[in-house]
């Protein structure tokens, strides 16, 4: 029997979850429907798509369906912020087709001011999962914009948002640094001395360093061929080293990181070279996030736990 359907509505996903009353994923339903790619018909047709033959249950979703561009502008919420505090400011509406939708809002931090919008329910995710890490520790979400979230007594104190996937990219694709370079080959020596280069780079930081790629590949020391590695760990490298450096981790902190494939494989490399304990999440965290939300929400029994 289904209790609860969740959305992960991103801005180049849409992914449906069907759950029982266990917070058991029954049914999941990937479509190519982020908000930046819609079907004729836009939001109504993708939501229609991805409930299809569901039953009429609370309906539950997170990510950039919520923001400025989405379905329906969902106000951030300040950190510091509980799942409870989360849940009592779902945002509903009702859908063409009579179903009601709830939307989780995003996060604002105001110290830096940052804001994350999806990643909150990842975060409900990983604390339901791991209580040691919700009372005090460090969650590390890598991606294009890489989020390093602060947990204190199981909320958000607050978290910032680094660009390194897409400075990397501006680098390699839009740069005197990757112009006219051969296919690239994987080089995990030229993605550790980038790494290196970063951890050693001091006050200045890797950006004084940056030059490098060309310098040592003009001196024959760096194959043309790796240069986009050597990119990536001097990336990585100063997010990491940036990390230390503003007190966000340390050698004693617990970091669990978010995703799976060969970037997190990079960062848990590169963490050696710094002595950083990072270790993977449990898997499925979005999907235990809305579960989570839906309890705290009471859209389904708080007797159940997924």
């Amino acid at each position: 029997m289904t209790h609860l359907i969740g959305l992960d509505w991103g801005s180049t996903h849409l992914r449906a979850y069907r759950y029982d009353g266990l917070g058991r994923v029954l049914e999941k339903r990937a479509l190519p429907f982020g908000i930046r790619q819609l079907p004729d018909g836009g939001f109504q047709a993708a939501f229609a798509q991805a409930v299809d033959q569901w039953p009429e249950v609370p309906v539950l979703a997170c990510g950039m369906v919520g923001s400025r561009n989405g379905w329906l502008e969902v106000p951030y919420l300040d950190t510091p912020t509980s799942v409870e505090r989360l849940a009592h400011a779902l945002t509903t509406m009702a859908t063409p087709d009579g179903r009601t939708l709830h939307l989780v809002p995003g996060l604002r931090d105001p110290s830096r001011p940052d804001v994350m919008r999806g990643e909150e329910t990842q975060v409900v995710g990983v604390v339901t999962q791991s209580p040691d890490v919700a009372r005090h520790g460090c969650l590390l979400l890598p991606g294009t914009h890489s989020k390093w979230v602060s947990l204190r007594e199981g909320s958000v104190a607050g978290f910032a948002t680094v660009m390194t996937g897409e400075l990397f990219g501006l680098l390699k694709e839009h740069s005197i640094l990757g112009a006219q370079l051969p296919p690239a080959v994987d080089d995990d020596e030229a993605f550790l001395r980038g790494v290196d280069m970063a951890r050693d780079s001091g006050a200045a930081g890797a950006f004084s360093r940056v030059f490098s790629a060309r310098t040592l590949m003009l001196d024959g020391t760096l194959p043309a061929t790796a240069v986009p590695d050597y990119l990536s760990g001097l990336l990585i490298g100063d997010e990491l080293r940036m990390a230390m450096a503003a007190g966000w981790v340390d050698a004693n902190t617990h970091v669990l990181m978010v995703g799976e494939g060969p970037l997190c494989d990079r960062y848990l490399k590169a963490a050696k070279r710094f002595a950083l304990d990072i270790h993977a999440a449990p898997d499925a965290t979005t999907s235990h996030g809305l579960w989570r939300i839906a309890q705290a929400a009471a859209l389904v029994s708080t007797q159940a736990t997924a």
